[in-house]
C-alpha cells in the first residue's frame, strides 16, 4: 500500500512508517510546515520516500492520512484526483472544550482516528466515523541507568506552551529535585525561570541520543496541563524511568500505580519527586514496573495492526 502522509508529529510519524507499506512524504522548496520531508532526528526506515509536492499526480497513492485540516485540499490538489482519506487527531480540543466541535464533524466521509479514548470523549465529532487507535512506540530498550539525581522533563517549546505545557510549574518542582529539560527552544528557558544554576537543556538531540540522555536522569517528570498524551512519557517509561506526572488527561491510564505517582495534588507530586531523586532503589523498582506497563499497552505491533485493519477497510481491494 502507498500511503501518503505529512511530516507533521515526528515521534507520532516515526512509528507509523515502521509498518509494511510505502509511506510517501510531501517535499517542498523551503521544507516548510507543508513539506518537511524526511526527518533528520528520528530514525525512519527506507520504505519512507520524499516525494516533491508537484511530482504527486504521478504516484499511486491508496491512501492520505491527514493530521490537519487544510491537508484535505492540498492532498486533492496535489494529487489531482480524489484518494481515500483518514484523519488523525493529535490533539486535545482548545478554547471552550465542553463545546469544542472537530473540523470533520459534520462531514461522514473521512474516518476520524483519535489517539487516545480522552480525545474521543472530549472532542465532539459530529457526523464523522470514529476510531481510537492508541499510541505505539519504538522500543528504545531498558536504557535506564538513574546516576544523576535529577529530574528529566521533555517539552518542545516551553515558552510559547506555557501553561498548557506545565512551564510555570517548573520552578516549583526544581525547588525539590534538579531538572534538565530535553526539547525543541529550550535553551532560553532557564534565564526565563530565573533557574540558571539549578537547570539544564538539551535541544534538538537526535532521537537516540536523547533518550540515552534522559536514562541517566533518577526520574521522569510530565508537568503537562493539556495535551492528548505526550509520546515521550511513554518513550520515558519503555527506557524504564519512574514517573511524576499531573493527573490530566490521558495519564492517568498510561502510568499505573507502581509505575510511578499520578496526582492533581502539587504536595503529592513534589513529595514523589523527592522520594524517587533520593532513593534509587525505589526509583529502579518503579521504572521497571513503567516498562512493563509501557511494553503491554503501547507496543509497536498493536499499534501498526490496529492501524492495518483500518486502512484495509477503507481502501478498495
Amino acid at each position: 500500500m502507498k500511503i501518503m502522509v505529512w511530516h507533521v508529529h515526528g515521534s507520532w510519524t516515526t512509528s507509523f512508517v515502521h509498518g509494511a507499506h510505502e509511506y510517501l512524504v510531501p517535499l517542498t522548496p523551503d521544507r516548510g510546515p507543508d513539506g518537511r520531508g524526511r526527518a533528520d532526528t528520528y530514525p525512519w526506515p527506507g520504505s519512507v520516500r520524499e516525494v516533491p509536492y508537484d511530482r504527486f499526480a504521478a504516484e499511486d497513492v491508496d491512501v492520505v492520512v491527514y493530521q490537519r485540516p487544510h491537508e484535505i485540499e492540498l492532498a486533492r490538489e496535489w494529487l489531482g484526483r480524489d484518494v481515500p482519506g483518514v484523519y488523525v487527531e493529535h490533539n486535545t480540543p482548545a478554547g471552550d472544550v465542553p463545546k469544542s466541535r472537530h473540523p470533520l464533524a459534520d462531514r461522514d466521509d473521512i474516518p476520524l482516528v483519535h489517539v487516545t479514548h480522552f480525545n474521543d470523549l472530549f472532542w465532539d465529532s459530529g457526523r464523522a466515523p470514529t476510531h481510537v487507535i492508541e499510541h505505539g512506540v519504538v522500543d528504545p530498550g531498558y536504557l535506564y541507568t538513574g546516576e544523576l539525581a535529577r529530574a528529566g522533563v521533555v517539552v518542545n517549546e516551553p515558552i510559547r506552551r506555557w501553561r498548557v505545557a506545565g512551564t510555570d510549574l517548573l520552578p516549583t518542582f526544581a525547588a525539590t529535585a534538579p531538572l534538565d529539560v530535553f526539547g525543541m527552544k529550550v535553551t532560553n528557558l532557564p534565564s526565563k525561570l530565573g533557574l540558571d544554576r539549578e537547570m539544564g537543556t538539551f535541544e534538538d538531540l537526535p532521537q537516540a541520543a536523547m533518550h540515552a540522555e534522559l536514562a541517566r536522569r533518577r526520574v521522569y517528570l510530565h508537568p503537562y496541563r493539556w495535551t492528548s498524551l505526550g509520546l515521550s512519557l511513554i518513550e520515558a517509561m519503555m527506557i524504564g524511568m519512574p514517573i511524576v506526572a499531573l493527573a490530566t488527561t490521558e495519564a492517568v491510564e498510561a502510568v499505573p500505580p507502581e509505575a510511578g505517582v499520578v496526582s492533581t495534588k502539587l504536595p503529592t507530586l513534589l513529595r514523589a519527586l523527592d522520594r524517587f531523586a533520593n532513593e534509587p532503589e525505589l526509583a529502579v523498582q518503579a521504572g521497571k514496573a513503567a516498562r512493563a506497563a509501557a511494553l503491554a499497552h503501547y507496543n509497536l505491533d498493536r499499534f501498526l495492526a490496529d492501524w492495518d485493519r483500518l486502512l484495509t477497510s477503507i481502501v478498495p481491494a
